[in-house]
């Protein structure tokens, strides 16, 4: 059914406490032939982790932005199909097979997973949504498709889908900028219902200055596609 090597990658930062189950998860999927670490400058026991996991690694002794990071997979690395997934999605990555099939099996160019609604899987509070409706907005403004999902790093593309981004920002704007190059480009792509969760930013000093960082990064992504059109 599959044509062609299927490459996982995975950065992370400072998820030694759930990098483990997220690659038990990921081992149990036959379809994948190769998972990357991509470790952007863990500060914690990460690095001593995943040695020890028995998968491809990458490490750099700074952070550089999760963007870096899938770049860098994206240049050095040999593959016909690629997804991307995050550290934190603990035994629940095991879900990343159903965005696998449809690409693989030729339905559709790319797929995104979309989150069941946070209400379902856990009783705390997260952000305003000023982040995500930026990002949906952002979207929209340069492709004129609405999705719910630009924001997901849950993802699964064809090689000939990533050949066409050559803008491949360092930070938060990376979904972002990688959705509407895709889009841009006329591939056909699905968004794939998931029961997928991972670590939520809370409503505290620390989780409003996260959601700032990821705002500005994405704001300036969107204004530098705008004039790379």
């Amino acid at each position: 059914m599959k044509d062609g090597k299927l490459l996982v990658v995975v950065p992370v930062y400072n998820e030694g406490d759930r990098i483990t189950d997220t690659l038990m998860g990921l081992k149990e999927i036959e379809l994948i032939d190769e998972i990357l670490i991509v470790n952007d400058g863990s500060t914690d026991n990460t690095q001593d982790v995943i040695e020890k996991l028995g998968v491809s690694i990458i490490s750099f002794e700074k952070n550089m932005g999760k963007g870096y990071a899938m770049k860098r997979a994206i240049d050095d690395m040999e593959y016909d199909y690629i997804a991307f997934v995050d550290g934190d999605l603990g035994y629940s990555s095991r879900e990343l097979e159903k965005l696998i099939y449809p690409v693989i099996s030729g339905e559709v160019d790319f797929t995104i997973a979309k989150f069941p609604e946070r209400s379902t899987v856990t009783h705390t509070k997260g952000g305003f949504g000023f982040v995500k409706g930026l990002a949906k907005k952002g979207v929209y403004f340069h492709t004129k498709k609405e999705i719910d999902t630009s924001l997901s790093g849950q993802r699964v593309y064809r090689k000939e889908v990533i050949a066409v981004m050559d803008y491949i920002p360092n930070r938060y704007g990376i979904e972002v900028a990688m959705t509407i190059q895709a889009l841009n480009g006329s591939f056909t792509f699905k968004e794939v219902p998931v029961e997928m969760t991972h670590r939520y930013t809370d409503r505290n000093l620390k989780g409003f200055k996260h959601r700032g960082k990821q705002f500005f990064d994405i704001l300036k992504t969107l204004i530098i596609m705008y004039f790379r059109r």
